[in-house]
């Protein structure tokens, strides 16, 4: 059984006739703040899974993978599966918009494989490149957010707003009202006082509230991000996390480290079963979403056994606030919400991985032995 689709928009997407996908009115990043880079990458990404059953279990299997959704710095061109299962179809029916394409097999007892293959095209989304924050003309406080944003100043489950997260928020930003200033003060916090710890397993849980209440200010890249959205939205600055994956080689921040980054051979293959990393964005009135990413500094800090008083970490940090460097493929910004269709185990806190039910029970997606799964990246030159 194989498809194959031709990806231009959501609305190419809701029309193909084979697959017959659902999309809800999704929540894209329509309005990012200036500016796009021209130059343009693309990368061929394949995911191979043969789901591996507890020993014993014979129902029905349900896998969810996560599937990139377009914007101006993101482009999906195609998309095609091939595999023993018995349904495969596209989704979006959340209350993100995530897309996922949702497989199924009627019991666990044969194999359990498909192989999909997503071709992704890429560019810098770079506003703050130089660093001139003095350059913008600074939105007030007090400006008019836009209903469909508002959703992205709430608590969820992982995420509060309120008690030790808004009184820590007021301690960094102090005097200041200047919401970019605030956001740069807010990252800077993060940045420095967190601390990677690579013990955690996969991308960590993001539970703001614990990570605070401990003080030990340490993760992976979800638990350091989600601080800093968490923080930005008791501040009344809206932000959310953005789930993805690393596809190859870093051209601008590999110049800092050859670890963090991400990276390839010399034929543009990255093996990136592990590669799955979280970002962050912020909105600003008049110009729209930011990028920001406080949780790789802490990682190339890490990696290259610096300071934070270091020049190349520095360097890092300014390109971060402002600035991503699209060798990285964003999913979804979904967070503490249900599947569609729904999972048995109910909300799952992202799908910045592909998640799996065998008869009710979820897999171990962090372990991609055990999964199982191989994922592949192919720069085209």
């Amino acid at each position: 059984m194989e498809r194959r689709l031709f990806l231009k928009s959501v609305a190419a997407l809701s029309t193909i006739g084979l697959v017959r996908p659902s999309f809800a009115k999704t929540q894209h990043i329509d309005n990012p703040a200036i500016s796009i880079s021209a130059a343009s990458r693309r990368f061929v990404m394949t995911q191979s899974y043969n789901l591996q059953a507890p020993e014993g279990s014979k129902g029905k299997v349900n896998l969810w993978i996560p599937v990139p959704e377009d914007t101006p710095f993101q482009t999906l061109l195609d998309l095609s599966f091939k595999g023993n299962y018995q349904q495969a179809r596209l989704n979006a029916n959340n209350a993100y918009g995530a897309r996922m394409l949702f497989v199924t097999w009627p019991d666990s007892e044969g194999k359990l494989d498909i192989q999909v293959s997503m071709t992704i095209e890429t560019r810098d989304w770079e506003v703050f490149k130089d660093n001139k924050l003095a350059d913008w003309m600074l939105p007030e406080q007090d400006a008019v957010i836009p209903n469909e944003i508002k959703s992205f100043l709430l608590a969820t489950p992982h995420i509060p707003v309120d008690g030790i997260v808004k009184e820590t928020a007021l301690k960094i930003i102090g005097a200041e009202k200047a919401p970019v200033k605030q956001a740069r003060l807010i990252h800077d916090w993060v940045s420095t006082h967190m601390h990677r710890d690579d013990a955690v397993i996969g991308c960590g849980t993001g539970d703001v509230g614990e990570i605070l209440k401990a003080g030990k200010l340490g993760g992976k890249c979800t638990d350091i991000n989600s601080v800093f959205v968490a923080l930005c939205r008791a501040v009344g600055i809206p932000a959310r996390e953005m789930f993805g994956i690393r596809l190859g080689a870093s051209r601008k921040l590999g110049q800092y480290s050859k670890k963090a980054f991400g990276g390839a051979d010399e034929q543009g293959v990255a093996r990136i079963n592990g590669a799955q990393h979280c970002r962050a964005m912020f909105w600003l009135a008049g110009f729209g979403w930011v990028p920001a990413d406080p949780a790789d500094v802490t990682k190339m800090r890490l990696s290259e056994k610096k300071q934070n008083n270091d020049p190349a970490v520095k360097a890092v940090n300014d390109y971060l606030f402002g600035n991503w460097e699209m060798n990285w493929v964003g999913f979804n910004h979904a967070r503490d919400f249900a599947l569609f269709p729904a999972a048995e185990q109910g909300n799952v806190n992202n799908l910045g991985y592909a998640y799996a039910e065998v008869d009710g029970d979820p897999l171990n997606f962090y372990d991609p032995a055990a999964f199982s799964y191989d994922y592949v990246s192919t720069e085209q030159h």
